[in-house]
């Protein structure tokens, strides 16, 4: 039935597809190289974060140091010695007022490690860490970070040294708090910058993902083509290779194999068609010495009474075994032309109880079978390939199986299937026997006696079935004994072929 124009196909119906898709090797390669591009931007944003933040603290540091110390040599001079508190507080008012435009400081002074002049206010006690302190105070200029209030500081320590001796320290002791807000805000614009600038590079790295995806899916999608072809019977598919990489010696072991392959197919193809013609040839040959040894046989067996009792019984067993040859050549015969293609169907609409039940009369099997064939099953079939079947079956049960047999026809209309069943009381067919029972020349024992068979008997049993469209199954019933079923289509007269 045609799809009606305009009908989308339903949401559900496009889940698998997408599913498949985004667990297909395509999606892993872009994720992988999305994820190796975004790891990169990181880590190259990471590092740049890192040495940019360094040198704008440095930066800032270098500054107000600088800045601090040019101060300090300025307006220390004017200091008295021994300075008191008034003395340490027009200092550090003096050096606020000077950093008050550029570096917005704060500045403590202390004389010979006494207290902080102006006193650090209450929360401000660790602004200017022991450490730094004890440095200072030792001669050595002290420089540390600290936040404080939830504000980041930079805190300088610098001691006053004498004009006359620049190495003698004068116990003055400078402390700058320089606060790093527009350090810190020019470090958050920096990660903001790499931020905006690592996503559009993630998103752009989504083309050249693309583009390697595809140039390594592309030979996998090729092999993957070829071999549907080999499968599909092409063995002459050879793929185009490019290149020296893992992928192309992929192609050319793929190559070998397929030519090693057709090779090989041709060979057995070649073989198989050679044994077809061989049993063919042969079983056409012995027709005609066969017909006239059965000839002969038949007028010898007609004569068999008046003959002594040994020759009467070798008369009687050469044309029991004529008889058996002259069926096997029938068989190779009729599977040849299965083989060759040259069986013909010829289909009529018949009875098929009718058609069973002359099967049975015609083997004088009536009285041994159990034949359930309800009336007015009709059905087209090729009345000739049917009596084969049936006589088969019901023939293999009969010798293999055990009394009594029964033959069921039943009709699914509403399927449109026939059944014909072929049941026996015997002990079943070995498990490991049941793949093979229609195998060509298959015994299941190997100890049988030649004269029970060709061996062809259910492998012509199952091409015929076949030539009507159908299928056979062999199994185990539960209560005992073997059960073959023939399926068919139920084709009437008004149905096409």
């Amino acid at each position: 039935m045609r799809r009606p124009a305009g009908r989308c196909r339903p949401a559900g119906a496009r889940k698998p597809a997408l599913r498949t898709l985004a667990r297909g090797l395509r999606a892993r390669l872009v994720i992988a190289f999305l994820l190796v591009a975004a790891l990169s931007a990181l880590a190259t944003a990471a590092l740049t974060f890192r040495e940019a933040r360094t040198a704008i603290l440095q930066r800032t540091q270098d500054t107000a140091v600088d800045a601090l110390r040019g101060q300090v040599n300025s307006q220390a001079p004017n200091v008295d010695f021994p300075p008191d508190t008034k003395d340490l507080a027009t200092f550090a008012a003096n050096l606020n007022r000077a950093g008050e435009a550029a570096q917005h400081w704060i500045v403590h002074v202390r004389y010979a490690g006494g207290p902080m002049v102006p006193s650090l206010r209450p929360g401000e006690d660790d602004a200017i860490s022991p450490g730094v302190r004890d440095k200072v105070q030792a001669g050595i200029p002290a420089v540390q970070r600290v936040e404080t209030g939830g504000r980041p500081w930079l805190v300088i320590g610098l001691p006053v040294t004498f004009s006359t001796d620049q190495k003698k320290p004068s116990g003055v002791e400078v402390f700058a708090r320089v606060p790093l807000r527009e350090d810190e805000a020019n470090v958050r614009a920096l990660v903001d910058a790499a931020q905006s600038g690592a996503l559009p590079a993630v998103a752009l790295a989504v083309v050249p993902a693309l583009i390697a995806a595809g140039g390594v899916l592309r030979p996998v999608r090729e092999l993957r083509r070829g071999a549907q072809r080999i499968t599909e019977g092409a063995l002459d598919t050879r793929l185009k290779v490019t290149g020296g990489d893992e992928l192309a010696e992929l192609s050319r072991t793929f190559n070998g194999m397929a030519a090693a392959l057709e090779e090989n197919v041709a060979e057995l193809r070649r073989m198989e068609a050679n044994a077809r013609r061989f049993a063919a040839d042969v079983s056409h040959e012995l027709r005609t010495p066969l017909a006239a040894m059965t000839a002969v046989v038949d007028v010898l067996d007609e004569d068999a009474a008046t003959l002594d009792p040994d020759t009467a019984h070798a008369v009687r067993l050469i044309s029991e075994e004529t008889g058996k040859l002259a069926r096997m050549v029938e068989d190779l015969m009729e599977i040849s032309r299965f083989d060759a293609g040259a069986a013909a169907l010829h289909l009529d609409e018949v009875d098929v109880a009718e058609t069973v039940r002359k099967t049975l009369q015609a083997r004088n099997w009536q009285d041994r079978v159990a034949a359930d064939l309800p009336d007015g099953v009709r059905a087209r079939l090729d009345t000739r390939r049917i009596d084969v079947v049936v006589a088969n079956l019901v023939g293999n049960a009969l010798r293999h199986g055990g009394e009594p047999v029964r033959v069921a026809v039943r009709a699914d209309a509403a399927a449109g299937r026939l059944l014909i069943e072929v049941a026996d009381q015997g002990p079943g067919i070995d498990p490991e026997v049941l793949p093979h029972v229609f195998d060509r020349f298959y015994k299941a024992d190997a100890a049988r006696v030649r004269s029970e068979g060709s061996g062809l008997g259910l492998a012509i049993t199952l091409e015929n079935v076949r030539l009507h469209d159908g299928t056979i199954r062999a199994a185990n019933r539960p209560g005992g004994g073997a059960v073959f079923t023939v399926d068919l289509p139920l084709r009437t007269g008004g149905d096409e072929e």
